[in-house]
């Protein structure tokens, strides 16, 4: 586990060190990481079967949690949102 404290240099304070710890939790990562976990677990099953066509169904549903993900971050639910109730912790 990380922690926030202060590590000094020759020049003072680190300043990556003395920023919070961000896990980019917020409704925008959750739903990105949901809707790519959905089109990965089809695209791997499709594979696994032979089926080309899931395959790419797949990776356009991974595609599509990537966009997803950014529009709801741009909307203001990503961390530090306008939209969003946390910090990103």
């Amino acid at each position: 586990m990380a922690s926030n404290t202060t590590v000094q240099t020759e020049h003072g304070p680190d300043p990556v060190l003395t920023e919070p710890v961000g896990h980019g939790n917020s409704i925008a990562a959750w739903t990105g990481v949901g809707i790519i976990f959905i089109g990965f677990l089809i695209g791997s099953i499709s594979f696994a079967l032979y089926a080309e066509v899931g395959v790419y169904i797949g990776v356009a549903i991974i595609i599509l949690g990537l966009i997803a993900g950014l529009v709801m971050r741009i909307i203001g639910f990503g961390v530090g949102g306008h939209r969003s109730n946390n910090d990103g912790h």
